[in-house]
């Protein structure tokens, strides 16, 4: 991809989605922190890279029980920051005070680094963080996750390929790609869609290439409850990879909601965004409550 395509592009995206300590330092003030109380912390590094940092919001009166939900921000691979999911920082702390909150970086795709497997990577590493931390945090190992369009494809991917002790207990996809094979990708010209295509699947890419990064293609039996929302009117995620990921699923005998929003596109607010929040609250009380 050239640069003058990822700059554009990266400009476009701001427009498209919804509305340093040391690691250790920052470990030693989780662990100085007093369980009974909520506590914040800010752009804590999981990683070396640029990029790789994520805000920790610890319920009151946690336990080692205590479940994470992990927030992925969109952006197309490319751009993107934690902050665009400040949204559902403020749902989760509103409907779920119990739950602790994790909201990421990854490391954003560039001409010299290509999103997959890098940004599975970023979030295997964050997992494995929180885990060998669990005991500072005073969390347990079961995690869910809440992704948006880009965000909500790394979700689901890692959830389905990468989840190898089934610590994901539930995914939430918020317009987030399922199929690349789709022929409403394969067969389309649009300049934008393009991009977002080429990102994924490189310069040429294949058949092969695309089932491997395509969550419809790696979802099994074991996979984790999930609940989908698309818009009919979005023609960079069409709503047709809401529908066969569901049908997938649905196969697979994986519980699973699906919402197609009519008259919507690739992010909504007003009614259907409480719409989404009603339906995600119940969803996470079902598949994701705490013990």
């Amino acid at each position: 991809m050239t640069r003058l395509k990822i700059f554009l592009f990266t400009l476009l995206v701001g427009f498209s989605f919804f509305n340093c300590s040391t690691q250790t330092d920052k470990i030693i003030l989780v662990q100085s922190s007093n369980p009974d109380k909520p506590y914040e912390i800010m752009d804590v590094p999981y990683g070396n890279e640029d990029g790789q940092t994520f805000d920790i919001y610890l319920p009151a009166d946690r336990t080692t029980l205590t479940k994470t939900m992990i927030l992925i921000h969109g952006g197309g691979w490319l751009a993107g920051d934690k902050e665009d999911m400040d949204l559902y920082v403020d749902f989760l702390k509103t409907s779920f005070p119990e739950m602790a909150i994790i909201n990421i970086n990854y490391r954003l795709a560039s001409e010299e680094e290509d999103p997959y497997p890098m940004q599975l990577e970023d979030i295997s590493q964050l997992i494995t963080f929180l885990k060998d931390n669990n005991q500072q945090l005073v969390i347990s190992d079961e995690f869910g996750f809440i992704g948006a369009s880009a965000g909500g494809h790394l979700a689901m991917l890692w959830a389905y390929d990468f989840d190898m002790d089934n610590n994901i207990k539930m995914v939430c996809s918020v317009v987030g790609p399922t199929n690349f094979n789709d022929p409403v990708y394969k067969n389309n010209d649009d300049w934008f869609v393009q991009v977002l295509i080429e990102t994924i699947g490189g310069e040429n890419p294949t058949v092969e290439h695309f089932e491997q990064v395509s969550p419809y293609n790696r979802a099994k039996e074991n996979a984790p409850p999930t609940i989908l929302f698309y818009g009919d009117d979005d023609t960079l995620v069409p709503p047709s990879q809401g529908n066969v990921m569901h049908d997938k699923l649905n196969q697979l005998n994986v519980p699973n909601e699906l919402t197609i929003y009519q008259n919507e596109g690739h992010g909504w607010d007003g009614e259907q965004m409480e719409d989404t929040k009603i339906k995600l609250q119940n969803f996470i009380t079902t598949h994701f409550s705490q013990d």
